[in-house]
């Protein structure tokens, strides 16, 4: 019996499997370099945007001419046309008040009267040595005659006779020196009474009846305080930068506290001509009429000056300044989105906005709020403004 022969193996199995292989390889090799083009795809993007977030969005403003005025608002020191402390000009007590605080008085009114005992006693006495001295001039110059005539029939000497002409010269300047303290006292004993030395208002009484006086100007020792307030002065310190356009003439608005809704116009009269080494300010004198007496001495006043503008300057939003070590600087953005920093020269501060007086072009887009670490040739993407507000009214007159 013959035996089977062996069967030849299959070789279609590894080759299938070889395929599979090859398959599953350049399938993980397509995998592997499609997974590396991605994370570099993605790596470049986000390189790209990383990159273009970088790039800092600014919002630009255009500098604009007017020739509308500002309205520049300072504070303002009120006081009366005329204000004078009223003191003694003798001694003793006070015998009576007849004005008090508030009470309007006329020039020459009586203010007060004092008790002066001493003074009266020097005034007896003084006219008392005028009598004495009157008499003996009087005496003295008869004599003198009666020995100018002796002299003549040489009756007596020469040398006698003009001693009697010196007595009676001398007696004579002893009376008129008692005269003249006779007047004095007199003075003195008319300042009495204290009179108001112009028309006015008593602001102030610092004595009352029995007060011991005393002659002179000392502190605390006013009797009282009058005042003229039918005409006010206001001091204002004008800054240097608009120290030029306070003229006399100009106009101002004030404003107070107490007088809600109303406006007094003042006119500047004069200017101290020189400014403040340290405040760096000029001080301007404006008058006010108040015969209605509805404005007091010593108010503070909000004082609204109207400025005119100048059609040859240039203003920017004072956000746009760059304090930098060469001094006012502001970021432009040129055609080619890049920064350029240019140094300018400031002229008036108006709050809000300020003057440029050079270094800027009208046509120059200037950044609104950069930052500090701006440089020139920065890239910067610029961002639409946002839309313009129509301003509230706010009742000021342009």
């Amino acid at each position: 019996m013959s035996e089977p022969s062996p069967v030849a193996p299959d070789v279609r199995a590894p080759r299938r499997m070889r395929a599979y292989f090859l398959a599953l390889l350049v399938v993980a090799l397509v995998l592997a370099a499609w997974g590396e083009i991605d994370r570099v795809l993605a790596r470049n993007s986000l390189s790209r945007e990383t990159a273009n977030d970088a790039i800092p969005t600014v919002v630009t403003v255009k500098p604009n001419r007017t020739d509308v005025g500002e309205e520049l608002i300072l504070p303002g020191t009120v006081q009366a046309f005329v204000e004078a402390p009223i003191y003694a000009r003798t001694n003793g007590y006070l015998k009576t008040w007849h004005t008090d605080i508030g009470s309007v008085v006329k020039k020459g009114q009586l203010l007060a009267e004092i008790d002066t005992p001493e003074v009266d006693q020097q005034l007896a006495q003084a006219i008392a040595d005028l009598a004495s001295a009157r008499a003996n001039e009087a005496l003295s110059g008869t004599t003198n005659a009666r020995w100018k005539e002796l002299l003549a029939t040489e009756s007596v000497s020469k040398q006698d006779a003009e001693e009697k002409a010196g007595d009676a010269a001398a007696k004579k300047a002893t009376a008129e020196a008692a005269a003249a303290n006779v007047s004095r006292l007199r003075e003195l004993e008319s300042f009495k009474r204290v009179v108001a030395p112009f028309d006015g208002v008593i602001t102030a009484r610092n004595t009352d009846i029995g007060s011991l006086i005393n002659a002179g100007q000392s502190a605390g020792s006013e009797l009282f305080k009058l005042a003229d307030t039918r005409k006010l002065r206001i001091y204002v310190q004008v800054p240097e930068p608009y120290a030029a356009v306070a003229k006399p003439g100009l106009e101002a608005q004030l404003k107070f506290s107490e007088q809600q809704g109303k406006a007094y116009t003042a006119t500047l009269v004069r200017t101290s001509n020189a400014l403040d080494p340290g405040l760096r300010t000029l001080q301007v004198e404006l008058q006010l009429d108040n015969a209605e007496r509805e404005l007091f001495p010593g108010a503070y006043a909000e004082v609204h000056f109207r400025l005119a503008g100048n059609a040859l300057s240039l203003r920017l939003p004072a956000n746009t300044v760059l304090f930098r070590a060469p001094g006012l600087q502001v970021a432009i953005v040129d055609v080619h989105r890049r920064i350029q920093l240019k140094s300018i020269v400031e002229g008036r501060d108006f709050g809000n906005t300020i003057e440029v007086l050079s270094g800027l072009d009208a046509d120059d887009a200037v950044v609104i709020n950069p930052p500090d670490s701006i440089v020139s040739g920065a890239l910067v993407r610029v961002a639409a403004p946002p839309p313009a507000q129509t301003p509230k009214s706010t009742g000021k007159a342009s």
